[in-house]
């Protein structure tokens, strides 16, 4: 009876024998008897047979299920963007995941739709399923869940905008260099009212590229009207109601510089509306050279971007970092280029490169 009492004891300890048992009856770490487990090599023979004869004495069989998930996991990098509807993001993240496909990672997309708290679940999601690491284009509201992370050793990488006050890899573009060539562009043809539609002051982008037109109108010997300057979202009803407004004023600008794309449409939705003609009443020009800017009438001069080397080399900083975690972070910063088309008259005018660099 005592004997049967014994065994029963035993069965129920085996059937819910885990690792941790198996590393303390060994007498060795997880990790080594994960090594064992999986035949990685690199542990000694006497390891070796404590751990089999432990695994042996406790019945203990591993969940390869949830092995092979948790190895899944751990090559997955999560990428969060700001607007998953911005075709903007859809370069950056083509080149995002060829380069992980290339080093067999998978890619986990999270969308903050501009929303902080969204953005902070996000994250705290990704970390809580062990990421390999997080490629981000931040709202910029909340920067020590990201301080966090770094201290916790989780490799980051900031695209587009940069988090403020945080040391970490970046990857971002001549913003001011590209807003400073649009405007002394058309400073160049002519037009010395020249309005620029841009995002909050808080993010990045918008500051760079508020620096950028201030630097071309004061080089450009203009005066600088701050009524005709609007800030607002990076969206497409935030390029209209700003549009209109410009519109509105009792000296309207005869030209107009918009912040993003989605910026560009809501522009030229109000400028259609006042049945004005581009170029010939105002002049347009937008940050991002989108596919269907060859595609309007007329055709839209723009800055564009190197966006699929933004997110390739994202990609390549964060799979670096994972690899070396100890190497100097890295800010590397891809060239923006103006695309000179009809938008903005004049197609021969020079710019004055010195300027704005």
């Amino acid at each position: 009876m005592i004997a049967r009492h014994k065994r029963a004891r035993r069965t129920k300890t085996s059937k819910n024998a885990n690792i941790h048992q198996v590393a303390r009856r060994a007498r060795v770490s997880t990790a080594t008897v994960s090594r064992v487990i999986d035949d990685h090599g690199g542990v000694s023979q006497d390891l070796t047979n404590r751990v089999r004869a432990a695994i042996r004495a406790l019945d203990y069989h591993p969940n390869r299920a949830a092995r092979n998930l948790r190895r899944l996991v751990a090559q997955t990098v999560g990428v969060i963007v700001s607007d998953i509807q911005n075709p903007f993001f859809t370069s950056v993240i083509s080149g995002i995941q060829n380069v992980l496909d290339e080093a067999r990672y998978t890619l986990l997309l999270c969308n903050s739709d501009e929303d902080p708290k969204r953005e902070r679940i996000h994250v705290s999601t990704l970390r809580a399923e062990g990421v390999a690491g997080i490629i981000l284009a931040s709202t910029g509201a909340d920067t020590d869940m990201y301080r966090q992370l770094l201290k916790a050793g989780m490799p980051l990488v900031a695209i587009d905008r940069v988090p403020a006050h945080l040391q970490m890899d970046l990857v971002t573009v001549t913003n001011a260099k590209g807003a400073c060539q649009a405007v002394s562009h058309l400073a160049s043809l002519g037009h010395e009212r020249i309005g620029l539609i841009t995002g909050p002051c808080e993010i990045s982008t918008s500051s760079e590229r508020l620096d950028g037109y201030e630097q071309a109108i004061l080089s450009m010997g203009l005066r600088l009207a701050p009524e005709l300057i609007q800030l607002s979202n990076f969206r497409q009803t935030g390029g209209y109601t700003s549009m209109q407004t410009l519109l509105d004023l009792p000296s309207p600008p005869t030209a107009v510089l918009a912040a993003n794309n989605l910026m560009t449409l809501g522009v030229l939705q109000a400028i259609h509306e006042r049945n004005l003609q581009i170029p010939e009443q105002i002049a347009v020009v937008g940050f991002d050279d989108m596919a269907w800017a060859t595609s309007l009438q007329p055709p839209l001069t723009a800055i564009a971007q190197p966006t699929y080397e933004l997110g390739a080399t994202a990609a390549k900083l964060l799979l670096d970092r994972r690899h070396k975690p100890d190497q100097p972070y890295r800010h590397v910063v891809l060239e923006t280029q103006l695309m000179v088309r009809a938008s903005c008259g004049g197609k021969n005018a020079s710019v004055s490169q010195a300027s704005c660099e």
